[in-house]
């Protein structure tokens, strides 16, 4: 019999709901195809555009439903003339993370051969990196509630021991399970400041706590404005990066970079008991309803969706097209005429849509 999953699904604002619809499209095909699994999406309110209608960014009973879901979906959320009444920008997204303790933000930085990168890759290098951002606390944590005077404004730092570890345990985990499929060399790197802040001493020192769980995984740290420099000379360097919340905030835009664009990178935050899979670009209402948004960090993002969930239910079919949209995409990637305007292309979202569908059934 076949397992059924509940998506939860949030459309997002500006171009969120034209990189949903293919990526629906897309998810619904290879469910349909298998005896193992199905999926019924269920969309529900949140963003920018639902708060200058009713003033509210999240409803208390679309956060009920996510919760009770079996994963989230959420496309490109926020609008930059919709705002707080504190000037701060609409984001349901950060709400979801704070209220379900996703405190692991999994970022994956993958160029495959041939894909569109401004780096020249030496020969015999590959960058396939995943870097993991504490998503629940950091500089992040007074998000709202920060104290402004005419004179003066302070956030607040906050790591805890109890987000700390859980977030480490799940680092390592990660490496391991790398390095079992072959993917990862069995490296964790903490990424800190911990020379200067006496926090991200704190920081380092709870992950080498966790390190001497692990003696079969490498383990180092590096300062996070070292990072951001070996990720452009040596990326290759890298397997699996864990940080706080705003240096990941910050590093995972570079790691984009690396791949192309904001527009080729997938996210998840996940917890212990839920996860939410979005793109990490923006809602880009400059050219919302235009036709050519690029819906690849979105479909990418349900490629992890589809694995997480093969994985937490041990469902193997789920697992595996997750594995097959990425090689997909992959396929459409090396094909210059398939990319959207945003990677130096002409093709439409539909278009991707329909080319991601041929790679998968070629």
């Amino acid at each position: 019999m076949a397992r059924a999953f509940q998506i939860a699904v949030f459309e997002g604002d500006g171009i969120g709901p034209e990189i949903m619809t293919p990526t629906l499209h897309i998810l619904t095909q290879l469910s349909t195809a298998r005896a193992d699994y199905s999926l019924d999406f269920v969309t529900h309110p949140a963003g920018a555009a639902h708060y200058s209608k009713t003033g509210e960014s999240l409803p208390a009973t679309s956060l009920e439903a996510a919760g009770a879901a079996d994963a989230i979906l959420l496309s490109a959320m926020g609008l930059p003339d919709v705002r707080y009444e504190d000037g701060t920008e609409i984001s349901p997204q950060i709400d979801l993370r704070k209220a379900f303790n996703l405190f692991a933000g999994v970022r994956p930085v993958r160029v495959g051969p041939g894909h569109p990168t401004p780096l020249k890759i030496p020969e015999g290098r590959a960058i396939d990196f995943v870097l993991i951002r504490e998503s629940t606390e950091g500089l992040f944590h007074t998000q709202g509630r920060g104290e402004v005077s005419a004179d003066e404004a302070r956030e607040t730092l906050l790591i805890t021991r109890k987000v700390s570890e859980k977030l480490f345990q799940f680092a390592f985990q990660l490496a391991q399970d790398r390095k079992n499929r072959g993917v990862g060399q069995g490296r964790v790197t903490c990424v800190d400041k911990a020379n200067v802040f006496r926090a991200f001493a704190y920081f380092r020192g709870l992950f080498d706590v966790e390190a001497a769980k692990h003696p079969g995984l490498n383990a180092d740290h590096a300062y996070v404005d070292a990072t951001a420099l070996w990720m452009v000379q040596k990326p290759w360097d890298f397997d699996v990066l864990v940080t706080e919340n705003m240096f990941g905030d910050i590093l995972s835009d570079l790691g984009a970079g690396l791949m192309g664009g904001l527009g080729l990178a997938p996210s998840a935050d996940i917890g212990l008991n839920q996860a939410v899979f979005q793109p990490c670009h923006g809602s880009a209402p400059d050219i919302a309803g235009e036709g050519k948004a690029n819906p690849i960090a979105m479909i990418l993002s349900a490629a992890m969706m589809l694995e997480w969930l093969g994985t937490r239910h041990d469902v193997p079919a789920m697992i595996e097209d997750g594995q097959r949209l990425r090689d997909a995409v992959e396929t459409v990637l090396l094909q210059s005429d398939q990319l959207t305007p945003d990677l130096g292309g002409g093709n439409t979202t539909a278009g991707i849509e329909q080319a991601v569908l041929a790679a998968l059934y070629a």
